[in-house]
C-alpha cells in the first residue's frame, strides 16, 4: 500500500527546498495541493512519463501556475524526464523548471500557465478538442479518443473575468469529462480573500451547469479521490470538485497565511516544517519507498500497450480514419495543401473580385475547410459580420443529453458559436490547438482584439497554430465610431514576438494570408480584414505575396521611365496608393508601388530580398489607416496615418476627413521627394 502521506510530503519538501534555493517562488500553494495531487496523480491520471505525447492521455493543467513546484514535483516522482538537478535549478537561466510551467520547456507541461485564469480556459478547450475529436473517431466497439481534462485552479483564477467565460462555455458543451479540483484556501498575495471574494463558488459553477462536489477536505487523499472518481462518473456535466485546504501545510507558522504565499520559508521555518511533517530527508533527497510509490512508468506504459492494441484494431476495421486521426495528431497538413492553396490562390487572381477582405477570407476558408477537416472556426457573437463560417462549417451543437450533434450526412459541427467572450475564446483556442487534432481560428472585430490580447500572446509564446480573424479593421467601418474604430491595434499586434500580423489588400494576398497562416505549425497568425470593399490590384507574379512584402506596380505600368520614389501600403489603403500612382505620373513623378501585407514576415526575409523591394537610395512614404510610429523603421520621409482617434460618420466622409485620398497621398509623396 502507498503511504499517500509520505508522497504528498515529497511535494511539500521539493516545493520549500526549491523556493528556498531560487530564493524566489510560491511554496504555498504545491504544500497545500500536495494531497489533491497524490489522490490525481497516484490514483486517477491516465498518462505515460515515458512518453508525454501519448495522444490519448488524461490532460493535466495547473492553471495556478505560481505554484508550479507541485507539477516539477510530481512530473520528476512519477518518472518524467526531469532529474533532481532540473529542480535544484528551479528558476534558474536555461533550466527547465521556469517560475510558471512551460509548454515545450517542460516534458509532462500541457500549457503554459502563468495569467491567472487563463488556465482553467485552456482547459476547456482541451476538453472541448476532446469531445468533439470523439464526437468524429470514435465508433462503435472502438473507443480511441477517451480521456479526460483535469485542472488544478484557485481563488485568483475564479477572480478573474476569463473565468466567467470559460466556465459558462464548459457548461453550455456539457464537458463531462472536464475535471476542476478547486484549491480552497481562502488567501491571497494581500491576505484573507473574504474582504473582496464573496462570491458563491458552488452556486456559480451550479449555476453555469457543473456538477459540483463541495467541501472535500483536501488534505484526505482519499476524500479526494473518492470526489474524482464520482466526477468520472458525470455523463453530462463537467465538474468542480470544491477542496478545503491551507495554503502551506506544515509550515507551524505560516500555513494558513499569505506569508506562505510567494516567497521562500526561510531556514528556520523548513526546519520546523520538517520536524512538523516527520520528514527527515536531507533537501532535494527523496527516500526510496516514496520514490516507489509515485513511480508511473511501469503502470503508463501498460496503459499506452492497451491503448495501443485498441487503436490497431481500429486501425484494422477503419485503416482510412485510422490514418487521419494519426495525420491530424501530428499536425501534419493534408499531402494535397499545396495543390488547394495554389488552386485558390490562382482562381481569387483569375476572378479578381472587388469585394472587402473579410468576405475575400470567407471566399478563402471556403476552399481550406472543405479541405482541411481539422479547421475548427467560431465568433464571438459576429458570424455575420466577421464571415467566419462556411459551407462545410455547420455551427457546434450538444443535445440534453451531451452528446455532438450531427449532420445527416454524419458530420460534426465545426463553427463555435463562443457568445460574447473574446477573451475566453481565444484561450479556449489555445487549448483545442495545444490538445492536437484540429486547427482553431475565431473571430471578432479588430478593436476588440485588446480584449484577447493577453491569450494572443500567450499562443506565439507556446507557438501554437491558432488564426485570429479580425474585421472592421479601420476608420472605414464608419458610423460606429472611435469605440470601434482601429487605429494603434494593428501596430500593437505587430510588436508581439512570434505573431504574423496580416492584412491583405485583396482576394489573392487574403487567400495567400491564409495559406501561410495554416502552413506555420508552430506560429499563431492574425488577419486584419476591411469591412469595406476592396479593388482588386493586377498582378502580374502571385509567388512574392507570401514572403510579406513585394513589387506591386512599377512606375513603368503608368508611362514612367524612372522611379523617384516607393509607396508602401497594407490593406485598404494600397489601392490609394495605386491611384495616387498614376496622379504621381501625371506630374512627372515615377513611384513603384510596395504592397506589405505582413510587415512580420518581410522583416523575416533576407537582405537581398528587402533591398530587392525597397531598394537604398529611394524616398519611401507608407500609407496606413492606423498609428504611424511602427513605419518608421523602414526609413520612410513620411507616414500617411492616424495617430487620433477616429470619428463617428460614413467611411467616404472619414476617408476625406483624414487625408485617406489619393490626393493627399500623391501631395504627401510629392512633398517628401521635393525634401529629399
Amino acid at each position: 500500500m502507498a503511504n499517500t502521506q509520505q508522497m504528498a510530503n515529497a511535494i511539500r519538501a521539493l516545493a520549500m527546498d526549491a523556493v528556498q534555493q531560487a530564493n524566489s517562488g510560491h511554496p504555498g500553494a504545491p504544500m497545500g495541493m500536495a494531497d489533491m495531487a497524490v489522490a490525481l496523480w497516484g490514483d486517477h491520471l491516465q498518462h505515460n512519463p515515458t512518453n508525454p505525447h501519448w495522444a490519448n492521455r488524461d490532460r493535466f493543467v495547473l492553471s495556478n501556475g505560481h505554484g508550479s513546484m507541485l507539477i516539477y514535483s510530481v512530473l520528476h516522482l512519477t518518472g518524467y524526464k526531469l532529474p533532481i538537478d532540473e529542480l535544484k535549478n528551479f528558476r534558474t537561466l536555461h533550466s527547465k523548471t521556469a517560475g510558471h510551467p512551460e509548454v515545450g520547456v517542460t516534458p509532462g507541461v500541457e500549457t503554459t500557465t502563468g495569467p491567472l485564469g487563463q488556465g482553467i480556459t485552456n482547459a476547456v478547450g482541451m476538453a472541448l478538442a476532446e469531445k468533439m475529436l470523439a464526437a468524429e473517431f470514435n465508433k462503435d466497439g472502438h473507443q480511441i479518443v477517451n480521456h479526460h481534462t483535469y485542472v488544478f485552479l484557485g481563488d485568483g483564477c475564479l477572480m478573474e473575468g476569463i473565468s466567467h467565460e470559460a466556465v459558462a462555455l464548459a457548461g453550455a458543451w456539457k464537458l463531462n469529462k472536464l475535471v476542476a479540483l478547486y484549491d480552497d484556501n481562502g488567501i491571497s498575495i494581500d491576505g484573507q480573500v473574504a474582504p473582496w471574494f464573496i462570491d458563491n463558488t458552488p452556486q456559480r459553477f451550479a449555476a453555469c451547469g457543473w456538477n459540483v462536489i463541495d467541501a472535500v477536505d483536501g488534505h484526505n487523499a482519499a476524500a479526494v479521490s473518492k470526489a474524482i472518481a464520482a466526477a468520472k462518473h458525470s455523463a453530462d456535466k463537467p465538474t468542480l470538485i470544491v477542496c478545503k485546504t491551507a495554503i502551506g501545510k506544515g509550515s507551524p507558522n505560516r500555513a494558513g497565511t499569505s506569508k506562505a504565499h510567494g516567497e521562500p520559508l526561510g531556514a528556520e521555518e523548513i526546519k520546523l516544517t520538517r520536524e512538523a511533517l516527520g520528514w527527515t530527508a536531507e533537501p532535494f533527497k527523496i527516500p526510496k519507498a516514496v520514490y516507489a510509490d509515485w513511480d508511473a512508468k511501469v503502470a503508463g506504459k501498460a496503459r499506452e500497450a492497451e491503448w495501443n492494441k485498441v487503436f490497431a484494431a481500429y486501425k484494422a476495421a477503419h485503416p482510412a480514419l485510422a490514418k487521419e486521426f494519426v495525420r491530424r495528431m501530428k499536425g501534419d497538413l493534408p499531402k494535397n495543401f499545396n495543390q488547394v492553396a495554389f488552386d485558390a490562390i490562382v482562381a481569387a487572381h483569375t476572378k479578381g473580385e472587388t469585394v472587402a477582405s473579410r468576405k475575400a477570407s470567407q471566399l478563402a476558408l471556403e476552399a481550406f475547410t472543405a479541405a482541411l477537416p481539422e479547421m475548427l472556426g467560431g465568433s464571438a457573437d459576429l458570424t455575420g459580420s466577421n464571415l467566419t463560417n462556411t459551407k462545410s462549417t455547420p455551427a457546434f451543437r450538444v443535445d440534453l443529453a451531451g452528446d455532438v450533434v450531427k449532420t445527416a450526412e454524419g458530420q460534426i459541427g465545426r463553427h463555435i458559436n463562443y457568445g460574447v467572450r473574446e477573451f475566453g475564446m481565444a484561450a479556449i483556442m489555445n487549448g483545442v490547438a495545444l490538445h492536437g487534432g484540429y486547427i482553431p481560428y475565431g473571430g471578432t472585430f479588430l478593436t476588440f482584439s485588446d480584449y484577447s490580447r493577453n491569450a494572443i500572446r500567450m499562443a506565439a509564446l507556446m507557438k501554437q497554430r491558432v488564426i485570429h480573424v479580425f474585421t472592421h479593421d479601420s476608420i472605414g467601418l464608419g458610423e460606429d465610431g472611435p469605440t470601434h474604430q482601429s487605429i494603434e491595434h494593428a501596430a500593437s499586434l505587430r510588436l508581439i514576438p512570434g505573431l504574423d500580423v496580416w492584412r491583405p489588400a485583396d482576394t489573392a494576398e487574403t487567400t495567400v494570408a491564409w495559406a501561410v497562416a495554416l502552413q506555420n505549425a508552430h506560429r499563431p497568425s492574425a488577419l486584419l480584414l476591411s469591412r469595406q470593399n476592396l479593388t482588386y490590384s493586377p498582378k502580374s507574379d502571385l509567388g512574392d505575396i507570401s514572403r510579406g512584402a513585394y513589387v506591386l506596380a512599377e512606375p513603368s505600368e503608368v508611362g514612367m521611365k524612372k522611379t523617384h520614389g516607393v509607396i508602401i501600403a497594407t490593406g485598404s489603403e494600397v489601392q490609394l496608393a495605386m491611384a495616387a500612382q498614376k496622379l504621381l505620373a501625371e506630374r512627372k513623378i515615377g513611384v513603384r508601388v510596395v504592397s506589405m501585407p505582413s510587415t512580420n514576415v518581410f522583416d523575416r526575409q533576407d537582405t537581398d530580398y528587402k533591398q530587392s523591394v525597397l531598394p537604398k537610395g529611394l524616398p519611401r512614404v507608407a500609407v496606413e489607416m492606423g498609428s504611424t510610429d511602427g513605419w518608421w523603421k523602414y526609413g520612410c520621409a513620411a507616414v500617411v496615418g492616424i495617430d487620433t482617434y477616429g470619428e463617428s460618420a460614413p467611411a467616404p466622409v472619414l476617408f476625406k476627413h483624414f487625408g485617406f485620398t489619393a490626393e493627399n497621398v500623391a501631395d504627401t509623396v510629392h512633398a517628401a521627394l521635393l525634401k529629399a
